[in-house]
């Protein structure tokens, strides 16, 4: 499954941000998006989360659109998505054993919700260029879920392990449905 922890305007653009937090946030974001659509034309269960939309907005305009119907936008009032049992609930009924994890904040929410997951049973891996945290915070994050034994992949490479043949990439990677790729594949 894909899980997609609080891609939201609050985390992606702040007034303090400089260049490079913005550039880095963009670059999280196509990656998310693709990823997004792509999980949809798989049909791979996708579950969402909102830290207090009130405050940090509701999910990112050009993701939502991009959410297959019914999918499930939880709000999470934890840190880690796992101490809330209506997002742990949703999770269990993908009746998925893999969590591909994406997303806002890498070294609070993201690596928070990774590590619950990975502690309730589920294998994860986090993707490192579809997550962001501003300045060095994004590798503090990255660095803490490895020591916790989760296992990092980038958005390209999980394309493929999802397509898994050359047969699967033609036939899906010509969709007209999905976005232009954010990398060259």
């Amino acid at each position: 499954m894909l899980v997609v922890v609080d891609v939201q305007p609050g985390f992606l653009d702040k007034a303090w941000f400089g260049e490079s937090e913005l550039a880095a946030a963009r670059t999280a974001l196509e990656r998310i998006v693709w990823l997004v659509a792509l999980a949809g034309r798989l049909a791979i269960p996708i579950v969402v989360t909102e830290e207090d939309p009130a405050r940090n907005g509701a999910t990112a305009p050009g993701l939502v659109e991009r959410l297959p119907a019914r999918t499930p936008v939880l709000r999470k009032p934890t840190f880690g998505l796992a101490g809330t049992p209506e997002i742990l609930a949703a999770v269990r009924r993908t009746e998925r054993s893999t969590a591909v994890v994406v997303g806002c904040e890498t070294d609070v929410c993201v690596a928070q919700s990774a590590i619950g997951l990975q502690e309730h049973g589920l294998d994860c891996v986090v993707v490192a260029d579809a997550t962001f945290s501003p300045g060095e915070m994004h590798a503090r994050g990255l660095d803490r879920m490895a020591s916790a034994g989760i296992a990092s992949n980038h958005a390209k490479g999980v394309t493929y392990e999802w397509l898994r043949s050359v047969e699967d990439a033609r036939s899906v990677l010509g969709d007209p449905g999905l976005p232009s790729p954010p990398f060259h594949l």
